[in-house]
């Protein structure tokens, strides 16, 4: 399935979402934003799909960011309705944070502001060993948003995030590492193939296990884990034990066989 701005693979279980404006350094504009936004909350009822992976078209860039020329003075109608009530970048991460099972950013090329902050949303970042990260803000006099701001310190931590706000440098090689802003650096050649790999890895394990385990680490970054977190994340652990899915891997463990793993 194709569209114009972002493309759109599924097979064995994983999706692969591809950034499609590779003239644009694969950059955001609205109506990319708000297709993200659309397809993951398609995704989100479809069990069939257990991993997805985001990749910008092309080796130079996973994304530049937003991509403020594009913005439209007339919106498509849907897209109008939804920007009244929040911001569409907005809706789009927090559709990519809340979507039930895990989310890979393959950053097969360099990523800056906005578009940093796209995989910053993901569960995992595996990058390509010659990429360049950024935020820039800083140099062309913006504040951030505060919400992105709060995404930050979350996955990578304070230090990092006044680090890479305050500077506004750009980062390269083992230091991306050192500041986890990724999780993976890999030989550009590896890339694809070592992503692919570990989205099957992930899929093949208990939907049930993926989508509470997420559900519950979600919770737990929350600034205020409230008494109704906790009942919902002693649910989602209740709910684990008395599965098919639980009976399934004991017995393929048992019985030294993969498992068939139904998500119930």
């Amino acid at each position: 399935m194709k569209n114009q701005t972002l493309q759109i693979e599924k097979k064995n279980y994983v999706c692969t979402l591809t950034l499609n404006r590779p003239e644009k350094r694969n950059s955001l504009s609205i109506d990319l934003v708000y297709d993200l936004y659309e397809t993951f909350q398609k995704l989100a009822g479809d069990d069939e799909i257990r991993t997805v992976i985001i990749r910008g078209q092309g080796d130079q860039a996973f994304c530049a960011g937003f991509d403020i020329a594009s913005l439209p003075t007339r919106m498509r109608p849907d897209v109008q309705n939804n920007v009244l009530t929040e911001n569409p970048f907005t809706l789009a991460m927090n559709s990519i944070v809340n979507y039930p099972y895990p989310v890979i950013a393959m950053l097969n090329g360099s990523a800056y502001g906005g578009g940093y902050e796209l995989a910053i949303s993901c569960d995992i970042r595996i990058a390509a060993d010659d990429i360049k990260i950024g935020m820039t803000p800083a140099k062309i006099g913006i504040v951030y948003s505060w919400k992105g701001l709060q995404r930050f310190i979350r996955v990578i931590g304070l230090r990092s995030t006044k680090e890479i706000f305050f500077t506004g440098k750009t980062y390269t090689s083992q230091r991306l590492l050192d500041m986890g802003l990724v999780d993976y650096l890999v030989p550009r050649s590896e890339l694809e193939s070592f992503t692919k790999n570990m989205a099957q890895e992930i899929s093949a394990n208990a939907p049930l296990s993926l989508k509470g385990n997420k559900r519950i680490l979600n919770l737990l970054c929350q600034s205020d884990f409230s008494e109704a977190s906790k009942k919902e994340a002693e649910a989602l652990e209740i709910l684990s034990f008395v599965s098919e899915d639980l009976k399934e891997g004991q017995s393929a463990f048992l019985e030294k066989r993969a498992p068939g793993f139904k998500g119930k």
